[in-house]
């Protein structure tokens, strides 16, 4: 038999099969793995072919992420970062020493801060103008669902106690009326639309930053949230493009088309034309992303009941649906139709609900189709919809790193929930037991898109290094769930069915860690780290030490 082109063995492989099959050998040639096995694989050892030495470390099949943003969180790398730090003082230092080594730059924008650093979540405008009083700031939060401006941003956006709040978005208010200097979902575009818009050049490198982070934590795909022009974070098309067209995009990557929720199903055949034109090398533009509703601390999350109030009565908020639910119901049907995976953004209860509901009436009036739905996010999901994911063939997209306790989740969602709704949040257990297809993303820039942190907190309920009480115990996933939501459960939600786990034929898309996870404690398992990263057996990572 020909040789093989590389070798790995002396480690536990973990093919994440049905079987959850260990081997201690895997062999490569050309991109594709043809052996799987134990000593017999070394007879394709050859003369050229490379032995990686595992030396009873790990080998899983490549991570994926479901649900991510590269180009945006490699644009805000290179800009004020502001990500990772929750006090004031920390932000005034990083804000100050940018618009310090920037003094040419005609705006100041970044992002990454974190809700629980301000009371109500609500930074002001006098904090950034006594930091840039010269020239517009445009911060984005953590979350990406608001903005934190400067009193010379919204001079120049025209904002003032006479502007409306958009229908889709809230200003926040000083006494008197004024705006106060953070800008809530639909209204971030009343700023945000003046912001100069990143150069071709300025994209590409900030995917190809992206891509180079990602490939570090073991990430061999991903499902790209955004694609096209939206009021949330950059469009990512003309840098994925040209990275194509020159040979620099090493991932696999399914861009996720923006859905214009100011629009209707006229759009549709544009997405078929835009899925025509993304689609080549390792990008395929074949899914549609909705955002239908908000998040839950700034309560644009929809919900089936209102929110409560600081005083805990029944407000005369329930969020917002930003797409008509029957309407939502018509395009969903339409997108299935046209052959389109459906992406949806859903975090309250409504919104899963009324995303459900858009799958059902795309079941009845086409039939099953192989068009895999996904719902990300899922903080809160009611007890009924629970088994409604499986009887609709519609996979949980879950982001394991919000299923904690912090001040986000203690501070300013569970007063607001009540206790029934806080018990709902992140089902990630309930949804496993009733038969839900598992995947897994980070929303990077949002949080880390470290897959082995997720895995940590989806099987601990905790952050790494946090004393804090496990965070609803009773929805823990066991290691290997974990580990195959962010594998064959990507590799699923990405229509990648030759990737995703280990075994003859399949690409060789593989990680080696630094250790087996399964051998320690839980609580250690965050402290994996990833020594390489191939794709379609070429390295494409190496740790210093690897």
């Amino acid at each position: 038999m020909k040789a093989a082109d590389v070798v790995f063995a002396g480690g536990p492989v973990h093919t994440v099969d049905a079987a959850r099959t260990r081997a201690t050998a895997v062999a490569v040639r050309g991109e594709r793995i043809v052996a799987v096995g134990h000593d017999e694989v070394r007879d394709l050892v050859g003369p050229d072919t490379e032995v990686v030495d595992l030396a009873g470390r790990l080998l899983v099949p490549g991570f994926q992420d479901a649900h991510v943003h590269p180009v945006g969180g490699g644009l805000e790398l290179g800009r004020c970062d502001l990500s990772g730090a929750v006090t004031l003082e920390e932000y005034r230092r990083r804000i100050r020493a940018y618009a310090d080594a920037h003094p040419d730059l005609p705006w100041i924008t970044g992002g990454g801060w974190s809700l629980e650093t301000f009371p109500g979540g609500t930074p002001t405008r006098t904090e950034l103008d006594a930091l840039v009083p010269d020239r517009p700031v445009h911060l984005a939060n953590r979350d990406h669902h608001g903005a934190w401006v400067n009193t010379r941003a919204l001079e120049l956006a025209g904002i003032t106690a006479a502007t409306p709040d958009p229908v889709d978005g809230r200003i926040e208010r000083e006494v008197g009326g004024g705006p106060s200097g953070m800008l809530q979902e639909g209204a971030m575009r009343l700023v945000g639309d003046l912001v100069p818009a990143p150069t071709a050049e300025e994209e590409l490198e900030a995917l190809l930053r992206a891509q180079a982070l990602l490939h570090s934590y073991g990430i061999t795909a991903w499902q790209d949230a955004i694609v096209g022009a939206n009021p949330v974070t950059a469009d990512g098309a003309p840098a994925y493009l040209a990275a194509v067209r020159d040979g620099s995009l090493t991932a696999r990557v399914v861009g996720a088309l923006w859905w214009d929720r100011a629009r209707g199903a006229e759009q549709i055949s544009e997405l078929v034309e835009r899925r025509e034109r993304l689609t080549g090398g390792r990008l395929r533009a074949t899914s549609v992303k909705i955002m239908q509703d908000g998040i839950a601390e700034n309560h644009t999350a929809a919900m089936l009941g209102p929110y409560l109030t600081a005083c805990g009565h029944a407000s005369d908020n329930a969020g917002i649906s930003f797409v008509d639910p029957e309407a939502l119901r018509a395009y969903v049907t339409a997108l299935d139709a046209a052959g389109f995976q459906v992406h949806f953004h859903a975090l309250g209860d409504r919104a899963v609900r009324e995303a459900l509901d858009a799958v059902e009436a795309a079941r009845r009036a086409n039939g099953w189709t192989d068009t895999r739905p996904h719902l990300a996010h899922l903080q809160v999901v009611h007890p009924d919809d629970v088994p409604r994911f499986r009887a609709l063939g519609a996979a949980a997209n879950l982001q394991p790193l919000w299923a904690v306790h912090e001040p986000q989740m203690d501070e300013l969602t569970i007063p607001f929930l009540g206790a029934e709704r806080a018990a709902w949040q992140y089902p990630f257990g309930d949804l496993l037991r009733a038969g839900a297809t598992l995947v897994a993303g980070s929303d990077w820039p949002v949080s880390s898109p470290d897959p082995i942190q997720g895995m940590h907190v989806a099987v601990n309920r905790r952050l790494p290094g946090v004393a804090a009480p496990a965070f609803l115990p009773g929805q823990r996933l066991d290691l290997g769930t974990a580990l195959a939501a962010y594998t064959a459960g990507g590799a699923y939600a990405n229509h990648l069915d030759d990737t995703g786990t280990i075994a003859p034929g399949m690409l060789a898309d593989l990680v080696v860690l630094d250790r087996d996870p399964f051998a320690g404690p839980p609580e250690e398992i965050a402290a994996t780290r990833v020594l390489r990263t191939y794709v379609g057996g070429e390295r494409v990572y190496a740790a210093d030490d690897a």
